[in-house]
């Protein structure tokens, strides 16, 4: 099976700091595919924090996402949500 990939816009006006990354570690602990997100030609495992942090992804900047394992539609789907998440104080 290939790996779902999708891109997204990161509506985060803070972009993909702590707290939303922490969000999104978690909700990719909650699934058995493995994730990687791509952001300007970068890389980072989806499943660490300070590998997201990395990235610098401001908001609305574009991250590639790619989901790779059995239940990789459903884990899109969650972490597509995660990341079309605003704070409620924006």
């Amino acid at each position: 099976m290939n790996p779902l990939r999708r891109t997204v816009v990161l509506l985060n006006p803070h972009g993909l700091h702590l707290r939303p990354s922490a969000a999104f570690v978690e909700t990719v602990g909650r699934f058995k595919s493995t994730v990687t997100v791509t952001h300007n030609g970068r890389t980072a495992n989806g499943g660490s924090v300070w590998d997201l942090i990395s990235l610098a992804a401001e908001g609305g900047s574009e991250l590639t996402l790619e989901v790779d394992g059995p239940d990789a539609a459903e884990a899109m789907d969650a972490l597509v949500e995660v990341l079309n998440t605003v704070p409620e104080d924006v």
